[in-house]
């Protein structure tokens, strides 16, 4: 962006950047970047289907490439220690399936050196890599099935259900437990031979799929018991669970052809339909692949595949953002994203209702390509976007009360606030043996969600910490705060992403800014200020469930930081005026710390980049900052 003067200026760069970046149909398309597991399951799913597109092969190969680390490795994020190998074996698999390197190649030498020196194929931990190595003959199937699929033919009132997994790990946990059962190996011929990275696993498991542990077992006990209380012969229940399966993903694919939006998942069912004796120009596939093309990005003159495009959040967050400038609801660009907005909320009844005892459709998905997964933070945030059209069309007052009575309804019996399915938080689950499956398998309370709910119940829909279900998620959050003073966050990087949404939603309904839990994590977040007067959190803090500085700043993790004082300080402190003006001065920057990803997704393996991010919350945070001082901001940084 242009450098502008303070805080004044840089909105107003911020805000011609925005404008002049918005579509006609009120849409803002910036990119979601999930790191290059997508790409290179991309390439691997063009070359198994025989779906030729060398432009698109030739671009996301050299993506994968350039991206490569002196020692050969591969990396999730950019301070990851050691290199990832997951990530490696999946690049080298990528770059070798492509047909555009070859393995005596010296990049791809070094990397078969990498995975090598870790143990090769055996030290793989991410279950999707496995799954994609097995269904092409590079990786042994588990000897015994690791979860029955007869799982999907338990009832609601069994001791675990197949419903009572989260509805992101259902969709790719369908697709994964029939490749499984069936132990299937893709015919193509072309796959590249990996043999010589077959080193076994350091700790002597064999096949590297389950361990044996109490927990696992109790686990497997569970389903088991359950399963002998169904009625029928076991070849009949086999077949039953079969179509089951195969049916569950059919529904759940979007009008696009992806299953329930998200690439992985639909390169899992790719597999899966093969395994059922799908032909390869079966038009589900065909569809299928055509549904991933158009999740592509292109940015920065690279071509990327996106795990789920961010057009409705991006552009619900970002009309929100220009209205937070003083922009009036008159505004064309305000205007055109509001009625994207609405056409995008769901009215019909998702899998989210199945846990829910008031299923009210009303919510809208991250998505456009998103018809049945709406979700708790994407909801709050269109409903904020289209709170200044209530008056004018009877259209938004009737979509707002729709949406804010499914928010309402999805409130945890806890008293936060789920992502997308309500209650769904058994704690067996997390015993499934597959990296990620704490965070993936459930879909709990969270602090960012619980705040963020809190924030738009406040700030748009007047509630307060009287309201008793208010009251509920206020001590939610207070028996979940660290002993530091911080939240964890669920989907943004990570201690700073929950504080922040935790503080701003309880200063919005209320909660006392001298109150002990307010200031021990404002004390907090005064600790963690960089030297330059930003703040810069590692993914690393993600694995390891703990604060890690990245040892720089990052625009939205210092505007999220910053929006957080903001919140509770009635005038503007030295460390606040610091942090003002490194948020505007890292606006005017372009180096590694404007990409670093600072969005969650699974910890220690998915991580995004929004492309958005360094106008979203940078323009909310300057804008509270004005708003709300004034000419108490100081002349240094207006």
């Amino acid at each position: 962006m242009q450098a502008g003067t303070g805080i004044s200026g840089a909105m107003q760069g911020l805000t011609g950047q925005l404008l002049r970046m918005q579509r006609e149909d009120g849409t803002w398309r910036l990119c979601f970047e999930n790191g290059l597991l997508t790409d290179a399951y991309m390439i691997i799913t063009l070359r198994v289907l025989q779906m030729p597109d060398e432009p698109l092969i030739r671009a996301l190969h050299d993506r994968i490439l350039q991206a490569q680390q002196a020692d050969g490795s591969w990396k999730v994020y950019r301070d990851e220690k050691d290199g990832n190998v997951s990530a490696t074996v999946e690049a080298y698999y990528a770059l070798l399936y492509s047909g555009y390197s070859s393995p005596d190649e010296p990049a791809l030498l070094k990397a078969k050196r990498f995975i090598v020196a870790k143990g090769g194929l055996g030290s793989v931990t991410q279950v999707l890599t496995k799954i994609i190595l097995a269904a092409t003959g590079q990786y042994p199937w588990p000897s015994s099935i690791f979860i029955p699929l007869e799982l999907l033919l338990l009832p609601p009132s069994s001791p675990i259900s197949f419903f009572d997994f989260s509805g992101y790990a259902r969709v790719h946990l369908a697709p994964m437990l029939l490749l499984a059962d069936r132990k299937f190996v893709t015919d193509a011929g072309s796959a590249p031979d990996l043999s010589a990275l077959q080193l076994g696993r350091p700790d002597g498991q064999t096949d590297g799929w389950v361990p044996n542990t109490r927990s696992w077992q109790s686990f497997l006990e569970r389903i088991h018991s359950s399963l002998k209380k169904l009625t029928g012969l076991p070849d009949q229940l086999h077949r039953t669970a079969t179509l089951q399966a195969e049916q569950y993903m059919l529904q759940r694919i979007e009008p696009d052809g992806t299953l329930y939006s998200y690439a992985t998942s639909t390169f899992l069912m790719l597999f899966a339909l093969l395994a059922l004796g799908y032909d390869k120009k079966h038009p589900v596939l065909v569809r299928a692949v055509q549904g991933l093309k158009g999740m592509l990005c292109r940015a920065d003159g690279r071509v990327f595949l996106q795990n789920s495009p961010s057009t409705v959040w991006d552009t619900a967050l970002l009309a929100h953002a220009l209205e937070s400038t003083g922009l009036a609801a008159a505004q064309p660009a305000v205007r055109r994203a509001a009625s994207y907005l609405l056409s995008k909320q769901q009215r019909s009844l998702g899998d989210w209702s199945v846990h829910n005892p008031n299923p009210v459709p009303g919510g809208w998905g991250f998505s456009e390509t998103n018809t049945i997964n709406p979700d708790v933070d994407d909801t709050t945030a269109a409903l904020r976007a289209i709170k200044p059209f209530l008056r004018a069309d009877p259209a938004y007052r009737e979509a707002w009360n729709r949406g804010l009575n499914w928010v309402l309804s999805m409130q945890n019996s806890d008293g936060g606030w789920p992502s997308f399915e309500r209650d769904a938080d058994l704690p067996i689950l997390t015993w499934l043996p597959i990296e990620g499956a704490k965070a993936a398998a459930v879909d709990p309370s969270t602090a960012d969600l619980t705040g963020r709910t809190l924030e738009y119940l406040g700030e748009s829909a007047g509630f307060t910490v009287q309201h008793a279900f208010i009251r509920r998620a206020v001590d939610w959050l207070y028996h979940n705060q660290e002993e530091d003073g911080s939240w964890y966050g669920r989907w943004g990087v990570c201690y700073l992403y929950g504080t922040w949404g935790a503080l701003t939603g309880m200063r919005a309904v209320g909660v006392d800014a001298e109150q002990p839990a307010v200031q021990k994590a404002v004390h907090w977040l005064f600790r963690v200020q960089n030297e330059d007067g930003g703040w810069g959190e590692s993914c690393e803090s993600d694995r390891r469930m703990r604060y890690i500085p990245l040892g720089e700043s990052t625009p939205s993790q210092t505007a999220w930081a910053l929006d957080a004082l903001i919140s509770v300080h009635a005038a503007p402190t030295p460390q606040m005026e610091k942090g003002a003006a490194r948020l505007v001065s890292l606006l005017q920057e372009q180096d590694w710390r404007q990409v670093y990803p600072t969005g969650a997704g699974l910890p220690g393996f998915f991580y995004s980049h929004y492309h958005s991010y360094r106008y979203i919350w940078p323009l909310l945070a300057l804008s509270h900052y004005r708003r709300k001082y004034g000419s108490a901001a100081g002349s240094a940084l207006d």
